[in-house]
């Protein structure tokens, strides 16, 4: 049995379907009800945040699979609480999804919390992997609403370019460790296949909805304000030093998806295709 936390996001979802399409028996778990089950996984609600909360979710589990929501950054008990509870109930193997910045920026205190839960996997005794993934094509649903009625995107440092990674692939590489061997000790890197600026990703959705899109360069402050409206406040300067000034190791494309899963990673495109409904 696999359990898989933050089961409604943009990992959660394609991670719990690839597991459950493979056979597995899975557990998704979430703050809130599925909007919309996987056929043949269980739902369980459940904090992640509290070790008695999720004790009961993880008993006959071999695997678990750790993902913090935004809001849970800066919450919830110590992180050797929830992997002693995982310890307790059998589990054998741990997959942490968390950031690249872990690396490039280890003094961030936007990410301590995940420092917190990769030093706790890292001494929690149980065979582990680190996913620490760069920034998510899926940011850009941001601009969903301004494209659907303007054919406008808002955004800061047009020109500044990133490999940002598909949530999908992101997904495939977490069910790829967490039901093979071999990926014990590990920390993987996950990015997308190619840096893309912010103006770039604009063209990108003009071009899959054959409409011409404008790109409007927003002011720091500007994009701080905004992102103020769905993001932590102690999360948002230092995700703006990345998208403004990244340092080379966070423009540097992985080749890590394509080791896992011997394909190349997605494109911003590909990722633009499947979600294109939300921008027309």
């Amino acid at each position: 049995m696999i359990v898989v936390t933050g089961a409604t996001g943009n990992v959660g979802r394609p991670l719990i379907e690839a597991l459950a399409e493979a056979g597995e028996q899975v557990v998704a778990v979430s703050r809130r009800p599925l909007p919309s089950p996987t056929d043949g996984v269980r739902h369980a609600q459940a904090d992640l945040g509290s070790a008695e909360s999720m004790r009961p979710v993880l008993e006959g589990a071999d695997a678990f699979f750790i993902l913090l929501a935004g809001e849970l950054l800066g919450y919830g008990e110590a992180a050797t609480d929830l992997l002693a509870a995982a310890r307790d109930a059998g589990v054998k193997r741990v997959v942490l999804l968390s950031s690249q910045i872990n690396a490039t920026r280890p003094d961030s205190a936007s990410h301590g919390r995940l420092r917190e839960f990769e030093e706790a996997v890292r001494g929690s005794g149980l065979d582990f992997t680190i996913l620490r993934a760069g920034g998510f094509a899926s940011n850009a649903f941001a601009w969903a609403e301004s494209v659907r009625a303007d054919r406008t995107v808002f955004a800061p440092f047009g020109d500044v370019t990133l490999p940002v990674v598909d949530p999908a692939d992101i997904a495939a590489v977490a069910a790829v460790v967490l039901r093979e061997d071999g990926h014990a000790g590990r920390t993987y890197e996950v990015t997308g296949p190619e840096a893309v600026s912010p103006r770039a990703q604009a063209d990108v959705i003009a071009e899959a909805i054959g409409e011409e899109v404008t790109f409007v360069e927003l002011t720091r402050e500007a994009a701080h304000t905004h992102m103020a409206q769905f993001m932590p406040e102690d999360v948002i300067p230092g995700t703006l030093d990345i998208l403004g000034a990244p340092l080379p190791a966070e423009q540097r494309v992985s080749p890590d998806v394509e080791k896992v899963l011997g394909r190349p990673a997605t494109p911003f495109s590909g990722w633009v295709s499947r979600s294109l409904p939300a921008f027309k």
